[in-house]
């Protein structure tokens, strides 16, 4: 599993989703990170993703996050976690 700080990413690399609860996001985010909650993007992964690019995954503990670029890696997508600090 790829993973990288926060203060790391730029928005050039690719997307950054951020998949804790839309209260959470509202109270603490990324500013360049969109929200789709971890069950909504694991259930709908296929609409919502595209295989050619690149995917950044946070959430505000981390595991959340760790466990969805798992999954996503497993099925064949270019998804890394982003790690708060």
């Amino acid at each position: 599993m790829k993973r990288i700080e926060d203060k790391t990413y730029n928005k050039s690399m690719g997307t950054l989703i951020d998949v804790s609860d839309s209260i959470s996001f509202k109270i603490k985010h990324h500013p360049d990170s969109i929200n789709i909650p971890y069950e909504k993007l694991l259930l709908n992964y296929k609409e919502l993703l595209n295989k050619n690019q690149k995917y950044f995954i946070t959430c505000a503990k981390g595991i959340h996050s760790q466990k969805a670029v798992s999954i996503l890696e497993f099925y064949g997508y270019d998804v890394t976690q982003v790690i708060r600090t």
